[in-house]
């Protein structure tokens, strides 16, 4: 990070009074037509090199370090929006958001693949890479449209949660493939490799990896909590450590580890629900220790590491998004870019999505509402530093970081300013029905 002016002292006050601030304002937050993200964006920029200069955050050498603070923070979304999923899991649910992660991600790689290759000229490993990065959904800057509580039953977020949670696991292949093309990774013979490894042996193995550990985990928690009351949990330990050992076991056999942690939360909280019969769940209980200090602990392993997660995802949305703010300049917001992002948004999005959702019997106001809320971010960020990590050339970096940043900037303005009186609007029909009755 090259600091100008801001000090350590400095970077101090600006994030804690950032905080402070927003620690006062959710309320007046909620009514405002902008998103918390926004207003991170903003202070970002107005430090950076757009407009007082006092930092500049270079991606490009510090692309070890983003990658691993954007890895962080997209696992810990993952995790949280996982063990969000209702209960039980069901075909009818599931079909929908699993074919935007996987029928919608490669129209979307497909569209945006042809555009960088015969329009801005990109090699077409590049171009396939490029789609690969912005393609997938974001869980972290999405919250405003994704479930907001274990039992919430709206399909619109339900539908959008699960297709983040599913699809920065299914745009890896198309990651590697386009590395494949640029002579940065084995791909095989036609392309057999990539089918066989990348796509069929990570997919499945990630998927198992996850399932498998987290029904382990909530067996084991929920056994505990029969046979010993008295013992207590380390809720958010246990999450932490789950995502870790998930993580970790899926990279070392070349698994998609985005994916195993995703169902590893799912499979966490169903495997919970499952043993306690699918009874409404107590939300939390009291506690007294000797001192007479109150202590609140959940009665699910899945429900109090949700607390926890949702705390770091926030803090992780402050400095991730500062940090773009102090990676952009005037010229970051050329023609060749906005273009690039607006197509993803206005075209490449809305046709994926009429195209994966054929048949479904989607409401045609669920379809438009999920046309429109492919809010990129975190994510695109990490495998974009992904690829340079794995030797992606400078000027071709330069090139895909230039359109990334685009895209990412842009989802925050376009969807962070829309998501609440759209959302309102979506939402005025069924309030009225309700105030009928």
């Amino acid at each position: 990070m090259e600091t100008h002016v801001l000090t350590n002292a400095g970077w101090f006050i600006l994030i804690g009074g950032l905080l402070l601030a927003m620690g006062f304002i959710p309320t007046t937050l909620k009514r405002l037509p902008v998103t918390s993200a926004i207003i991170y964006l903003a202070v970002g920029i107005a430090v950076g090199p757009m407009v007082l200069n006092l930092f500049h955050f270079n991606p490009l050498k510090e692309s070890a370090l983003l990658e691993t603070l954007t890895e962080a923070a997209v696992l810990i979304s993952l995790f949280s929006a996982g063990v969000k999923m209702p209960v039980p899991i069901s075909f009818a649910r599931w079909r929908a958001p699993v074919l935007l992660a996987v029928v919608s991600m490669a129209v979307t790689v497909g569209l945006i693949a042809a555009l960088a290759y015969y329009v801005l000229g990109l090699p077409l490993g590049a171009a396939i890479l490029i789609g690969a990065i912005v393609a997938p959904t974001d869980p972290v800057l999405a919250t405003d449209v994704q479930i907001r509580h274990a039992d919430d039953r709206d399909r619109l977020r339900y539908t959008l949660t699960c297709e983040a949670g599913i699809n920065d696991g299914s745009a890896f292949p198309f990651v590697m493939l386009g590395l494949g093309l640029l002579g940065l990774h084995e791909i095989g013979d036609s392309g057999l490799r990539w089918v066989m490894v990348d796509v069929l042996w990570a997919t499945f193995a990630g998927i198992v990896i996850g399932v498998a550990l987290g029904n382990v985990l909530g067996r084991l928690a929920c056994r505990l909590r029969r046979k010993h009351p008295e013992h207590k949990l380390l809720d958010d330990f246990l999450g932490l450590g789950l995502i870790g050992l998930v993580y970790g076991l899926s990279v070392y056999v070349n698994a998609w580890g985005f994916l195993a942690v995703f169902f590893a939360a799912v499979a966490l909280r169903q495997t919970e629900l499952k043993l306690s019969g699918n009874k409404p769940e107590r939300a939390q209980r009291l506690h007294t220790d000797e001192t007479g200090h109150a202590e609140v602990h959940s009665t699910r392993t899945s429900e109090g590491s949700l607390i926890f997660g949702e705390h770091l995802e926030r803090l992780s949305e402050v400095l991730l998004i500062l940090l773009i703010g102090g990676m952009l300049f005037v010229d970051s917001w050329s023609w060749r870019a906005v273009g690039f992002a607006l197509f993803l948004f206005m075209v490449a999005r809305p046709v994926s999505v009429l195209v994966g959702l054929v048949g479904t019997g989607t409401p045609w106001n669920i379809r438009g509402m999920v046309s429109w809320f492919g809010v990129r971010g975190i994510g695109s960020l990490y495998y974009l530093m992904y690829a340079i990590q794995h030797g992606l050339p400078k000027e071709l970096a330069l090139q895909l970081m230039h359109l990334t940043l685009m895209v990412v900037t842009l989802s925050i303005l376009l969807h962070g300013t829309s998501v609440k009186p759209l959302m309102e609007r979506f939402w005025r029909p069924r309030k009225n029905a309700k105030s009928q009755r």
